[in-house]
């Protein structure tokens, strides 16, 4: 991985910002040159995103892996109406990393399961995981009912850990806009949650 100081710089410049929609047309255009510059600008970012929501320093460097090979594959896909080009990097950080958070929660219930089906079991422990498992539950039914919106944003605050600000920047969204969702979003969860 490059040093990630100099990456990190060379991604708040707003020159190379600038750069970055032509970068990646021309990764579209199948340009090596234009994706290792694009990746030298953008990874030190990419990799602090997936770090942050997956916690562990191989996973997020297996995300960001992934994330660039989509990148690369996807590139013509990209439509700058929707999202700036770090946005759109930054979003499929995101939904990979997601998408390793859950299939690791998945995995560790199903041997978590199968433990308790074939070894000795304390009532306790049980009883405590059942309840937790419950409240993971009802979150989840109640994250469901919120806008796609209100989700994404509450997600990125809550459980990617970013500050209200960050996920503004992120979504290319106003601020109040992002307070607001999330505002919006909290009162509908504590109506489903009572």
């Amino acid at each position: 991985m490059a040093d990630p100081q100099s990456s990190h710089t060379a991604s708040n410049d707003p020159a190379h910002a600038r750069d970055l929609p032509q970068l990646l047309a021309a990764v579209a255009a199948g340009d090596r040159d234009a994706f290792t510059q694009l990746y030298r600008r953008t990874q030190s970012r990419v990799f602090g995103l997936a770090l942050r929501i997956v916690r562990q320093y191989a996973a997020a460097e297996e995300v960001t892996q992934e994330v660039y090979l989509q990148v690369w594959k996807a590139a013509g896909q990209y439509d700058e109406r929707l999202a700036s080009p770090l946005g759109w990097i930054m979003m499929l950080t995101h939904r990979r990393s997601i998408d390793l958070v859950r299939v690791e929660a998945r995995s560790s219930a199903r041997e978590s399961a199968y433990g308790f089906r074939n070894l000795g079991r304390e009532h306790d422990t049980v009883a405590e995981t059942v309840a937790q498992r419950l409240e993971e539950q009802a979150i989840a039914d109640s994250l469901r009912t919120l806008t796609a919106v209100q989700r994404e944003t509450l997600t990125l605050a809550y459980y990617g850990g970013y500050t209200y600000p960050e996920v503004a920047e992120f979504l290319g969204i106003p601020l109040p806009t992002v307070k607001s969702r999330i505002r919006n979003g909290l009162r509908r969860l504590e109506l489903c949650l009572v």
